[in-house]
C-alpha cells in the first residue's frame, strides 16, 4: 500500500529479531531505513547478540524491497556515537520521520552480577532515552516515535527479582527499565502533542526472537530442570497468554509499528498498546 512513502524510519536493535522484522515491513511500506545495532555481546547478557553479518543481511533485505538504507554499529548506551550515527543518517537520508526505539537485552538468571542490573537497564531505558532525545533535533509535525515495551517487564519487581518472574537482577533491570518507559512516554506524549509529535508504547508479550529462544530463558520458564530444551519451555510458554499459543511472531508487532508510522494513526498517541494473546488480561496489568 505504501502508506510510508516519503518517510525515513529509524530502527535500534535493527540487526534481528523484531528490530529486522520492524525494518523490512516498514521497506516494504516505502520508508528509507536507519538500521542501528551494537553488533557485538555484552558480557552479563546469557546469550549472544547480533552480528555485523546480522546487520548486513537486514540491509539486504531492506535494498530487496527498493528502499535507501543507512546502517551503523552503534551502541545506545553510547550517546557521543549514536548522536553521530542518527546526524549522518539524516543527512545521508534527508530527513526523519519515524524513531522505532527497539534495541534491548534480558540478562536472566539467579548468578547474574550487579552489572547484569545496571547493563539491562542502561540498554533498555537509558538506550532508549538517548534514542529518542537525538532524534528529537530531526523531528517535525506528523513524526512518530515508537518504543518497545514488554508485558513481561510490567509484572510486579518482586516478582522479577524473585524469579516469580524474570530472574535476578538482570531480570530487575529489565523490569524497571520497562515500567519507567511507560510512564516516561505518556509524559513525552503530552509533551509534544502541541507539535503534533505522536509517541505510542508496544507492550508485546513472549516473541519468537533470539531473546526468547536461549538456555537463561528456558531456564526461568522451566526453573524444574537444569538443562531445559526449547521444547520443554515451549510446554509453559503458553501459560502467559490467555490464547493457547506460545509467544506472537515477530511480524505481529510490526503490522502495529506499521500503522504507528504511517498517517493513518495520526491522532494515536501517549497510548499504551499491548499485542499479547490476552496476557495483559491474564496477569492483571
Amino acid at each position: 500500500m505504501q502508506r510510508l512513502t516519503g518517510k525515513v524510519a529509524l530502527i535500534t536493535g535493527a540487526a534481528r529479531g523484531q528490530g529486522r522484522s520492524h525494518a523490512v515491513h516498514l521497506a516494504d511500506e516505502g520508508a528509507d531505513i536507519v538500521a542501528l545495532d551494537i553488533c557485538g555481546d555484552i558480557e552479563t547478557n546469557g546469550y549472544p547478540l547480533a552480528t555485523r553479518s546480522d546487520l548486513d543481511e537486514t540491509a539486504k533485505l531492506v535494498e530487496k524491497a527498493g528502499r535507501r538504507v543507512v546502517s551503523a554499529v552503534v551502541d545506545v548506551r553510547d550517546r557521543t556515537a549514536l548522536k553521530k550515527a542518527v546526524g549522518d543518517a539524516v543527512a545521508e537520508l534527508g530527513g526523519l520521520h519515524v524513531v522505532v526505539a527497539n534495541a534491548g537485552i534480558c540478562p536472566l538468571g539467579p548468578d547474574v552480577p550487579a552489572a547484569g542490573f545496571t547493563d539491562a537497564f542502561d540498554v533498555d531505558f537509558v538506550g532508549v532515552i538517548n534514542t529518542i532525545h537525538l532524534s528529537l533535533a530531526h523531528l517535525d509535525s506528523g513524526a512518530s516515535v515508537i518504543v518497545t515495551g514488554s508485558i513481561a517487564g510490567l509484572l510486579d519487581m518482586k516478582d522479577m527479582a524473585s524469579g516469580a518472574g524474570l530472574q535476578g537482577l538482570g531480570g530487575a533491570g529489565y523490569a524497571l527499565a520497562k515500567k519507567m518507559l511507560r510512564e516516561y512516554t505518556k509524559g513525552l506524549a503530552l509533551s509534544l502533542g502541541p507539535k503534533q509529535i505522536r509517541v505510542n508504547t508496544i507492550h508485546p508479550t513472549n516473541v519468537n526472537t533470539d531473546m526468547m529462544h536461549n538456555m537463561p530463558m528456558y531456564r526461568t520458564f522451566r526453573p524444574d530442570l537444569p538443562e531445559p530444551t526449547r521444547e520443554d519451555a515451549e510446554l509453559v510458554f503458553p501459560l502467559m497468554q490467555a490464547m493457547p499459543i506460545p509467544y506472537v511472531e515477530p511480524e505481529d508487532v510490526s503490522h502495529l509499528v506499521v500503522y504507528l508510522a504511517s498517517d493513518e494513526s495520526r491522532y494515536v498517541t501517549g497510548q499504551q498498546i499491548f499485542v499479547d494473546g490476552g496476557a495483559g488480561m491474564k496477569l492483571g496489568l
